[in-house]
């Protein structure tokens, strides 16, 4: 057990096994926090990483090139500074061309004469929002609003039917476990299957209660494409795949109980099934209090890990574990707490998980969500000292 690389150690939880200390992954980092770190500007973060993608997209295909590399470089390095044995390596994309541009943090996406979108950089929350489109959408009926996606399905279940993944499209993704994978566990995204509070259309939402048969065939466009797709994050080498949606509130599920059994936990078994068939551990992430649905999400659908442990939220460690014996439990550090709370609070909260991951086994440590613009230095500073300490 001793001398235990970053891969070995996170495989080890998964197994319920020894590790020769905690195992470790913080979900995210604002370039704001990943800078402070790495004592230099970080390419990481959410909307930043779109602006800064436009911006070079805009300066042309070198520029592209050097984002990406540096991209990748500053998330994997910030990963490494903070001790991370499960590797966050991509973050917020926005691969589109702008077709001008009006100031240094202002895009138009799209035709300056007909249709289009303005995006906005906003430095302080590091945003990059739409602040106008045009035409102005029409305000649609709910009636109108559902025409509209029985289009989509009909659109999307017709592409289906031609959908086949060829192994080169997951070329990069091979590239990138070779070249890290065999030191560290990566943390890759692929196979989701639901419906939530951050889905871009609440449609989507609205249908799981009042046209389920709408819903169902939602879920099962994306069910189809995780299916097909599996195999294929299996052959790159990906153990851990990683999925989900913010479907909850600190009151609880965004949904009746029994909407989630009947819809979702059918078909998020069949993905976590056919991952178990290749040798692979699925993983599903949301804040929120899960209570409600834990016995369907984390004992009936066949999930292996749970992440986004939302603290604050009333989900803890512990009367997880105490539930869930075998469910593998990444974070529980709050991104609240890191944000608001004194040094004194932060450590103390560090050190109850870290507690708690020795007593437990399959706990892997960290701060349970993005680490936003404008958390204090020394809670940043406080926490990994911490960790480094008592791990």
């Amino acid at each position: 057990m001793d001398g235990m690389t970053s891969r070995e150690r996170v495989l080890a939880a998964f197994e319920h096994e020894s590790t020769d200390k905690v195992p470790i992954h913080h979900l995210g980092f604002s370039s704001q926090a990943a800078s402070y770190i790495l004592g230099r500007e970080a390419y990481v973060g959410g909307g930043i990483q779109q602006w800064r993608e436009a911006k070079a997209l805009w300066e042309g295909e070198e520029a592209h090139k050097e984002f990406l590399k540096r991209s990748l470089q500053d998330a994997f390095d910030v990963g490494r500074a903070v001790g991370n044995d499960l590797l966050r390596l991509h973050y917020w994309r926005l691969n589109e061309k702008p077709t001008k541009k009006i100031d240094e943090y202002t895009f138009l996406f799209g035709d300056p004469e007909g249709r289009y979108v303005i995006r906005r950089f906003i430095p302080s929350s590091e945003l990059f929002n739409i602040v106008e489109e045009h035409p102005p959408r029409r305000r649609m009926t709910v009636s109108e609003r559902f025409k509209e996606a029985e289009r989509y399905l009909s659109e999307r279940e017709e592409w289906l039917q031609n959908y086949n993944p060829r192994r080169e499209d997951f070329q990069e993704l091979r590239q990138l476990m070779e070249k890290y994978g065999k030191e560290y566990a990566l943390r890759i995204s692929g196979a989701g299957v639901g419906i939530g509070l951050s889905t871009e259309d609440p449609i989507w939402l609205i249908s799981m209660v009042t046209k389920p048969e709408i819903a169902a065939r939602y879920l099962d466009i994306q069910l189809e494409i995780a299916l097909k797709q599996i195999r294929y994050f299996a052959e790159a080498g990906v153990k851990l795949l990683f999925s989900g949606c913010d479907i909850a509130s600190d009151r609880g599920p965004c949904f009746p109980p029994k909407v989630f059994r009947e819809l979702v936990l059918p078909r998020l078994r069949e993905v976590a099934e056919e991952c178990h068939k290749h040798d692979m551990y699925k993983l599903y992430g949301s804040d929120g209090n899960l209570w409600p649905i834990a016995d369907d999400l984390f004992g009936r659908s066949g999930i292996d890990g749970y992440y986004e442990i939302d603290r604050r939220a009333g989900m803890d460690l512990r009367k997880l574990r105490e539930r869930f014996p075998d469910l593998v439990l990444i974070g529980n550090i709050s991104s609240h707490t890191l944000h608001f709370g004194t040094r004194d609070e932060v450590i103390a909260e560090t050190l109850s998980c870290l507690r708690e991951a020795k007593r437990s086994r399959g706990i892997i440590v960290g701060v349970s969500n993005y680490i936003v613009p404008g958390t204090p230095k020394e809670n940043i500073q406080a926490m990994i000292e911490t960790i480094k300490k008592h791990r």
